[in-house]
């Protein structure tokens, strides 16, 4: 098995640091931030770091909050995006990335950046409503049109012959949740964590290609045309369908998967050093709104708020969840032990290099 696109986003990380190095003290508006952290008046500009498959949200999402901003206060928002595997994204702001915002594909990542940076206070997940996770989302499957292969759940991805597409969980915090799924997926049927295992490492072993990314997996499986099935956030899957048509690719729900809860925080060291602590709090309460829970559900990620989810209910297969707390015994448990350097998926790794 051969890793693709491992690490193509330090280098990335690294001159965005020198760049951001280079203009410290001046603010994200192009102006100098005042000591106390005051916003500017008449224009601001915020960077949100994110994760691979947020592209098409963020881009809605951010014309509508510019607009509900300007509206309100007067003051011209843009908004700069950065996408890569979570983790990776993660490892960019620690090293320099001056991010205003992080909205990120799980809850460690965010913790990595105030544990090893320490810019984001450590109460950062109770400063907005559900944990800080706005919308959530699911691990489903892409197949190609007809399902060739007749994969209908995580059993039928560790026979021969089946090709798999999924990211790595070193750099992509969707790949994280995709090993987890099926870790999950495999306890539940066969009932031990040895069994469990087992089958992970049968699931890897099927594995081509890992890619630093969710976006760069949805490319190696859709434009170049590996694989038999791609191991997808729910809303990929959805694009995929959307740009590319129902004759191409066909999604199959497993019988059971994991929530996936994408959390965000502002980065408080950075945005009081910018002064654009408050546009930044006011952008991620946005999301919660009932215009932003729209948007959000629009792009296939499922909306927080109840209400505005009954909305999309058609949308959204029902299936069962497993959550992290509860199966796991949460992120920094599930990180420790499985994606650690020298952790369980690097263990099995090298025992399947060994083969």
């Amino acid at each position: 098995m051969k890793r693709e696109g491992f690490g193509k986003i330090v280098p990335y990380a690294l001159v965005v640091s020198l760049f951001f190095a280079a203009i410290g003290g001046v603010s994200a508006g192009g102006q100098s931030a005042s000591a106390g952290g005051t916003e500017q008046k008449g224009s601001v500009e915020l960077l949100n770091v994110s994760y691979d498959p947020t592209r098409e949200l963020y881009r809605e999402y951010n014309d509508a909050f510019a607009k509900y901003y300007k509206d309100k206060t007067g003051v011209e928002v843009t908004i700069r995006q950065s996408h890569g595997g979570s983790g990776g994204q993660a490892r960019g702001v620690i090293e320099g990335n001056e991010a205003d915002v992080v909205t990120l594909a799980l809850a460690y990542d965010v913790m990595q950046i105030g544990d090893k940076a320490g810019i984001i206070d450590s109460n950062w997940q109770t400063r907005l409503p559900n944990n800080s996770s706005p919308y959530t989302s699911t691990i489903v499957f892409l197949v190609r049109a007809g399902n060739p292969k007749n994969i209908k759940d995580w059993d039928d991805l560790v026979k021969s012959g089946v090709q798999i597409i999924t990211p790595d969980p070193k750099t992509s915090g969707g790949a994280q949740w995709n090993y987890l799924a099926a870790y999950a997926f495999a306890k539940e049927k066969y009932g031990s964590d040895a069994q469990a295992r087992e089958f992970v490492k049968q699931l890897y072993n099927n594995v081509p290609v890992l890619d630093s990314g969710a976006r760069g997996a949805t490319n190696t499986f859709v434009q170049r045309g590996l694989g038999d099935v791609l191991l997808a956030w729910e809303n990929e899957a959805f694009l995929s369908i959307n740009e590319l048509g129902k004759d191409q690719f066909e999604i199959v729900v497993p019988s059971l998967s994991i929530l996936a809860e994408p959390t965000v925080s502002w980065v408080d060291g950075i945005t009081s050093r910018h002064g654009t602590l408050e546009v930044a709090k006011e952008y991620l309460s946005y999301l919660y709104s009932d215009e932003g829970q729209r948007i959000a559900g629009r792009n296939y990620y499922r909306p927080s708020n109840p209400q505005i989810a009954q909305e999309f209910v058609t949308q959204f297969p029902n299936l069962k969840l497993v959550h992290i707390d509860d199966y796991f015994g949460g992120w920094r448990k599930v990180h420790d032990y499985y994606f650690s350097d020298g952790g369980e998926f690097d263990t099995i790794i090298a025992e399947l290099k060994k083969k």
